[in-house]
């Protein structure tokens, strides 16, 4: 510990409020809040920690603070800067977006849809969920469209629509309709997302039943196939099925060398719908990190009627901070669920122990080998690469690497000026990344890896110092083969590397994996523009058109094999005559 950390320690107030650890460069590394900061900040500079403290107080050159009036207060403020800084060492909500939802609208027509929402969301009508992902959702609200005659068009149009043709719709744009009839429908709707199925099974049973005795064995099996996808969908892998229908969250966290695991359980109606897993290392206190954790989570979905927490964890803390009634029961079935919480807890941790800890001994190679080939660990990487057809459609792509791992949300794509000179692309999309890094103050790399040798390393580093920046920058060469061969300092010095090291295969991995990157952007732009070249040679067919095109038949290959009485649905018919005409000539110049 330096002397001005030392001193610093002995002045902090014992008031409560956050505190901001900072690293020799003076980046905010961890965040936290504290009843009392005198004694909550000393305690990481005295006595024995486990390892993974150990190693972020080694990481502490200098710390900041600020004071707040309450413990509330220090909680909502530890959000804001953990979400402003994203420190390395905070346990973080990593999921940017919500869980998805099903809103049943509240207008008289009755209207479904899968949305994502937060406590701050407005919406009309009744939210069913959350569901584990969006395409579950997604299929509810298919499912739902086919079984009930609601309104599929988020707008009434002037007409009836394919809709109405199929059955599906009652024609509630053109055609008179019943309130109560439509109240009726909400009402069934309702009862199936809450799960209750038994009504529209029956009904389907007895449709197929009909069916199967008028020799309709198509529509039997189409009836069949609803029940089998209404049981499915009323499921879940862990159902719990209760006569109070009973509606809460539960959250429990368990810890074990070094790690948490963090398990939330989303009860609706009584039965258990989805689980939140989140295990992470635990550098901080357990107890905070569960608190910080759970407020980041709140901050982004939709709040529970009740949440049920153990009676250790401070529940008025959390009901203000977060206005949510919390809540600890000794028995029945909310204790049950919440022991359910702690068991799953604690198995999901011990089973995933194992993985983790592998995964971070290849880390830990791979950093002794960093150091050993270029002095230091690098903590945060970016690696470029470009790709071009003939000189045209010309981009670039950049992963990023942090603490040795892929961070697939930094990763980014560039639309570059048209050339067939390599180099000419690589100093304009390192022109670009580090001008906006600078402009925008984002987070700096503190090492640059270009795909190439002594040339891409000159054009790289001129632009680098050009802009100011202190970044070191490597190349890797590639031999006669292009396979990966070696690294090559920003000096041009060809640094040595055993072939078979783990450092060797790991740099090659990500030469992969950002040419892959770059090639599926290629592919990308290249569809496109074949697409909309073709397209554009139809007098008659614009934007609004061709939209309409790729929303029918979801793909170009679709378009291509498409008859001109299917275009003429989207398209007039002589549009459709022309543009057929053009598709044949082009996939006859393809054989």
């Amino acid at each position: 510990m330096n002397k001005e950390l030392k001193a610093k320690l002995t002045t902090l107030p014992k008031k409560p409020g956050c505190y901001l650890m900072k690293d020799r460069s003076g980046t905010i590394i961890y965040v936290g809040k504290a009843i009392n900061l005198k004694n909550r900040v000393n305690s990481y500079f005295i006595g024995v920690h486990d390892y993974k403290t150990t190693k972020l107080v080694a990481n502490i050159f200098d710390f900041d603070y600020i004071v707040t009036s309450s413990e509330k207060e220090a909680l909502i403020l530890e959000y804001n800067l953990i979400k402003e800084h994203d420190p390395r060492y905070n346990v973080i909500f990593k999921d940017d977006k919500s869980y998805p939802y099903i809103l049943l609208s509240d207008d008289i027509v009755p209207y479904c849809k899968s949305i994502r929402i937060s406590k701050k969301s407005k919406y009309k009508g009744k939210i069913f969920g959350p569901y584990p992902d969006i395409g579950a959702a997604n299929n509810t609200v298919d499912l739902i469209n086919k079984l009930y005659p609601t309104r599929k068009c988020k707008n009434l149009p002037k007409e009836t629509c394919l809709y109405y043709h199929m059955g599906s719709c009652k024609g509630y744009c053109a055609y008179p309709y019943d309130e109560n009839e439509c109240q009726g429908i909400k009402d069934q709707i309702e009862l199936f997302l809450k799960g209750d199925n038994r009504k529209i099974i029956t009904e389907l049973k007895a449709k197929m039943n009909r069916a199967i005795e008028e020799l309709a064995f198509e529509k039997a099996a189409t009836y069949r196939d609803l029940i089998r996808d209404v049981e499915y969908v009323t499921s879940t892998k862990q159902n719990v099925q209760v006569t109070r229908k009973e509606s809460f969250d539960t959250f429990a966290y368990y810890v074990e060398d070094g790690y948490i695991s963090i398990v939330g359980l989303f009860i609706r109606d009584g039965r258990l719908l989805y689980r939140d897993l989140h295990i992470d290392n635990l550098y901080g206190d357990p107890y905070e990190e569960f608190i910080s954790y759970l407020y980041q989570f709140y901050a982004t979905h939709l709040l529970p009627k009740l949440l049920v927490l153990d009676k250790e964890i401070d529940h008025e803390l959390l009901a203000n901070s977060l206005d949510l009634n919390v809540n600890y029961f000794s028995r029945g079935f909310k204790y049950q669920m919440l022991k359910k919480a702690h068991e799953n807890a604690r198995i999901n941790l011990l089973q995933k122990k194992n993985i983790i800890k592998k995964d971070e001994r290849y880390q830990e190679i791979i950093a002794g080998e960093f150091q050993k080939a270029l002095g230091y660990v690098p903590e945060r990487i970016e690696l470029f690469d470009n790709s071009h057809l003939g000189g045209t459609l010309t981009c670039a792509a950049m992963v990023v690497y942090e603490d040795l791992r892929p961070n697939k949300k930094e990763y980014r794509l560039y639309r570059l000026e048209d050339s067939y000179d390599d180099l000419k692309s690589m100093k304009e999309v390192l022109y670009r990344r580090y001008f906006r890094v600078i402009n925008d103050d984002l987070k700096r790399p503190d090492l640059i890896i270009v795909d190439g040798a002594k040339n891409q390393i000159l054009i790289a580093k001129e632009i680098i110092e050009s802009l100011g920046l202190d970044i070191r920058l490597v190349g890797l060469g590639k031999d006669e083969h292009h396979n990966t061969a070696y690294l090559m300092s920003d000096n041009c010095d060809i640094i040595d590397i055993d072939p078979k090291s783990n450092l060797f295969m790991f740099l090659a991995g990500m030469q992969n994996e950002v040419h892959r990157f770059a090639i599926t952007y290629n592919r990308k732009l290249r569809k496109k523009k074949t697409f909309s070249s073709l397209i554009d040679e139809v007098p008659g067919i614009g934007k609004k058109r061709k939209t309409a095109l790729l929303r029918k038949f979801k793909s170009y290959s679709a378009i291509k094999e498409a008859s001109v009485e299917d275009l003429s649905e989207i398209v007039p018919e002589a549009l459709a005559i022309k543009l057929k005409e053009i598709l044949n000539k082009e996939k006859t110049e393809d054989d």
